[in-house]
């Protein structure tokens, strides 16, 4: 029944900051999957007695992983799994069934933000007994492990029924079929106050929530519409597709188009929100208003004291290096901690453990809190309704009166897509040279303060991390570089621009980023080298 099959290493299993992420067809190669998952189990070591999940974001050829899976962990000796009904979960309530159930790990089978289908993309994210993405010394033993496979275990039999509740057995594993909304929507309800958004919605408020044809469908129908008594039809795209009806699941203002021209438009309801394809990116809007995720999580920091779970206090906040610097003044203003980090959310999982942090989150569209290891699309919508439904105020109210506050963190990215891995690694090494020449420097009238490479040591395991190039000018505005990690193939080239102002408040943000725009495409040369004017997707 257990078959040991010959195989012969492929050479690009390596993860990046959310797993493992590759073309759908590359994926589909013969023992692709299999080589990964026995490299893992090699890695775990001992498996008997151990418990793991297994769901994933419903994107093509989920299914066909997920029984290979399956087959391969009984065939390692692992004790028992934990799958979301047919196959689906998301990563958050992934996450949460790991702490609830005390597993030992998890494999969510998403690719996050990127375009699903045959010819779109695909990923296994793996996670750990935090409930959060294994940590750099892991995958790294893991990718060892993948150069030198010789072998994988299987059990060879038919494929199992995930559409059937409740416990069954293959090969002497236990698997238990589970419902994949239900635990998440308990745990909400003891975050939130249910009750209050509930009169914001009986006295007339109104949403729109764009799940992109993604996982979280079924879990905004439910909190939103049958729970919280939002308008029927309020929750659009809600049921999951393999191809995610050809959209790119990524909530922007650029792909989650439909919803943003609702918005900006005289028919726009009081609020808006997208998720990601796995659920844990969002973004949120107002009537022609549009929240930068960098804002949002300065605002959510700023009014925790009206979410029951937080009443009586929060440890502290932290933020990766390229998100804006606004929630640090917040983090100031209330006395408590606050971290910068890599990107990559497995950073604040050691902040959150060691209870230094509650709350977290990056500039690309991700914010979270301690209730679990990942970040949470759903949860960041339930905390922005319930400020509304405290305050009385709109999305754009609640955020004017924010910069009134603190000031105004005019932010933005700009990702330049598609250059070879060649030509971005050159760049950067390049970039990160001329760096010291630089301070001192009067670059398009910006003064150089500080030029230098991020990094972080991290004050729990000890561990030092290098991500991205920093440049900070006197005035207090900032240019990041970095590459990123989430791509399937080639480099993306990342350029974060911030300029902090305490008077003109109001002004278009690519108005006020325009000369350090310039500068910061003269300093890096990103059109001699790469050969773009231009961004291809600004954020």
């Amino acid at each position: 029944m257990i078959k040991t099959v010959q195989t012969t290493p492929y050479d690009d299993q390596k993860m990046g900051t959310a797993g493992l992420r590759r073309k759908s067809k590359i994926v589909m190669q013969p023992h692709y999957v299999e080589n990964f998952m026995q490299s893992i189990f090699n890695t775990i070591g001992d498996l008997k007695g151990k418990t793991f999940l297994v769901g994933g974001d419903g994107r093509f050829y989920n299914d066909v992983a997920i029984q290979k899976i399956i087959k391969m962990a009984a065939a390692n000796g692992v004790s028992k799994l934990i799958i979301g009904q047919n196959g689906f979960i998301s990563t958050p309530a992934g996450s949460h069934v790991i702490l609830k159930h005390k597993a030992d790990g998890g494999f969510v089978l998403s690719a996050s933000h990127n375009p699903g289908g045959e010819n779109g993309d695909f990923g296994i994210k793996y996670a750990n007994e935090t409930g959060g993405q294994a940590p750099s010394a892991i995958t790294d033993k893991i990718y060892q492990n993948t150069k030198n496979i010789k072998e994988y275990k299987i059990c060879d039999v038919p494929d199992i029924d995930l559409s059937k509740l409740g416990k069954q057995e293959l090969c002497g594993m236990e698997i238990e079929i589970i419902d994949p909304v239900s635990d998440y929507v308990n745990m909400m309800q003891e975050i939130f106050d249910f009750n209050a958004i509930k009169k914001l919605f009986a006295n007339g408020f109104t949403m729109r929530f764009d799940a992109m044809n993604a996982v979280t469908g079924p879990y905004a129908q439910r909190i939103f519409e049958e729970i919280l008594g939002a308008k029927k039809g309020s929750v659009v795209n809600a049921a999951p597709l393999p191809d995610f009806g050809g959209l790119h699941p990524d909530p922007n203002l650029v792909y989650a188009k439909d919803l943003v021209d609702l918005m900006f438009s005289d028919k726009a309801p009081d609020f808006g929100a997208a998720n990601d394809g796995d659920g844990d990116r969002n973004m949120i809007l107002g009537k022609k208003f549009f929240v930068t995720p960098s804002d949002s999580l300065a605002i959510l920091t700023d009014n925790y004291k009206y979410i029951p779970a937080y009443k009586d206090g929060i440890y502290g906040v932290a933020k990766s290096a390229a998100t804006s610097t606004a929630v640090g003044r917040v983090a100031k203003a209330h006395n408590i901690g606050y971290y910068e980090v890599p990107t990559g959310w497995k950073y604040f999982v050691n902040l959150m453990d060691s209870k230094r942090i509650t709350i977290c989150g990056e500039e690309s569209f991700g914010t979270g809190a301690s209730h679990i290891r990942e970040k949470d699309g759903i949860w960041a919508v339930l905390f922005w309704l319930s400020i509304i439904a405290a305050t009385g105020k709109s999305v754009e109210e609640i955020t004017i009166e924010h910069w009134k506050k603190y000031g105004r963190s005019y932010y933005m990215r700009f990702d330049f897509e598609g250059i070879s891995t060649e030509t971005a690694d050159k760049l950067m090494a390049d970039l990160e040279a001329k760096l010291p020449s630089l301070n001192g420097k009067e670059i398009n009238g910006f003064t150089v303060e500080k030029a230098a490479p991020f990094v972080y040591q991290d004050p729990v395991d000890g561990s030092s991390t290098k991500n991205g190039l920093v440049i900070s000018f006197k005035d207090g505005s900032r240019i990041v570089y970095r590459l990123s990690g989430t791509g399937s193939s080639g480099a993306t080239l990342r350029v974060y621009l911030e300029k902090y102002e305490t008077e003109k408040l109001l002004e278009k943000p690519q108005g006020m980023l325009e000369d350090i725009l310039k500068a910061a495409m003269d300093i890096a040369e990103i059109t001699p080298r790469t050969g773009k004017q231009h961004a291809d997707v600004i954020t």
